[in-house]
């Protein structure tokens, strides 16, 4: 099972969300960097689970709890061991569904492939897994702290932001509870979240990410390009159904003429469709991207599907889940963004 992210700086995860604890070993951490473990807990924070009322409501304080690599607030250079505590599971939400698969989840392909599975909330496939990557996440910005990461709300259904104003102005993305950039078009998102909540159902979105002062050279020109990189870890992300980057699939509708970026004196450039890589390798300029989710596979509705034992059967989810995984999913965007850059940093000191 692939458990491992990263070359140089790895990071390899444990736990199931319904056991005692998720947690991770961090490799490839140089020695001597100070770490702000507040800063850790903060992004741990923006993730967390009942966090607002369009958000799940089960209650995680989702406080880490590091065990080794870090001295008095300075990384020594070994494996950094975290370990975060499972305090509010209710299993029993779940014991509805001990043999039958839940439509749309791992539940089938889990069970077919292992020959086992846990049925609680998911077990190792459950969305719980990423509060580890935040960790991870927040340890790499710390080694590449010139690099700025954003990540935020760009659509959720039908109701998204215009061509370009999603890479402006970030100043706001904090302050409304969909984590949109944009206070008038977060409330409409805000709005059709809670109706679709009420309904039983649930939505989908994509998230921008806009990475800054990028040095040029990270990333590789054949099987480790960067945006490469990048479209690997997001994509290994819970409920995510498509990446791009640059002008992604709207470059399609271009001629050549109208896409290619053509240089400035210093190197840079005049436009930036490429979405700061070319050939695999970033060119300095800013690094942009979508991803797209899927609506939360957990419906409050009766839904057909079938058991272990090929019987078709009838299933209602219970529980606590999100109706709009997206807001939830902007800072572990950014903490795949900066484990993957992190990595790449690191292999092109190596050079």
């Amino acid at each position: 099972m692939g458990n491992t992210l990263g070359k140089l700086f790895t990071l390899t995860t444990f736990g199931e969300s319904h056991g005692p604890a998720i947690g991770g070993i961090i490799d490839g951490c140089p020695a001597g960097i100070s770490i702000d473990l507040e800063a850790v807990q903060q992004e741990l924070d923006r993730r967390k689970p009942g966090q607002s009322k369009i958000t799940t409501q089960r209650k995680e304080a989702d406080e880490v709890v590091f065990l080794s690599g870090i001295f008095e607030g300075v990384t020594t250079g070994t494996s950094i061991g975290f370990q975060i505590a499972n305090t509010d599971q209710r299993s029993k939400d779940y014991s509805h569904n001990t043999d039958v698969y839940r439509p749309s989840h791992a539940d089938f392909t889990y069970a077919k492939k292992y020959g086992i599975r846990d049925h609680r909330g998911g077990g190792r496939s459950s969305a719980r897994e990423t509060a580890n990557w935040i960790v991870g996440g927040a340890i790499a910005r710390q080694i590449i702290k010139d690099i700025k990461i954003t990540a935020f709300t760009s659509s959720v259904g039908d109701i998204s932001l215009q061509n370009g104003q999603d890479l402006k102005d970030f100043s706001q993305i904090e302050n409304n509870l969909v984590r949109c950039p944009d206070p008038v078009i977060a409330e409409k998102m805000i709005a059709l979240i809670e109706s679709i909540k009420k309904s039983g159902d649930t939505i989908g979105g994509t998230i921008t990410c806009v990475i800054k002062n990028v040095p040029v050279g990270l990333g590789e020109p054949v099987f480790n390009k960067l945006h490469a990189e990048l479209g690997k870890a997001m994509l290994s992300l819970n409920a995510v159904k498509g990446f791009e980057y640059g002008s992604g699939f709207e470059g399609t509708k271009l001629k050549g003429s109208e896409h290619n970026d053509h240089f400035n004196p210093d190197g840079s450039t005049k436009t930036n469709l490429s979405g700061g890589v070319q050939g695999g390798i970033s060119n300095g300029m800013d690094i942009y991207f979508r991803v797209a989710f899927k609506p939360v596979a957990t419906l409050m509705q009766k839904q057909s599907t079938i058991d272990s034992l090929g019987n078709t059967v009838e299933m209602q989810g219970k529980g606590r889940h999100d109706p709009c995984v997206v807001p939830r999913a902007v800072p572990i965007v950014e903490a795949l963004s900066a484990m993957v850059l992190a990595d790449l940093f690191l292999q092109s000191k190596t050079k």
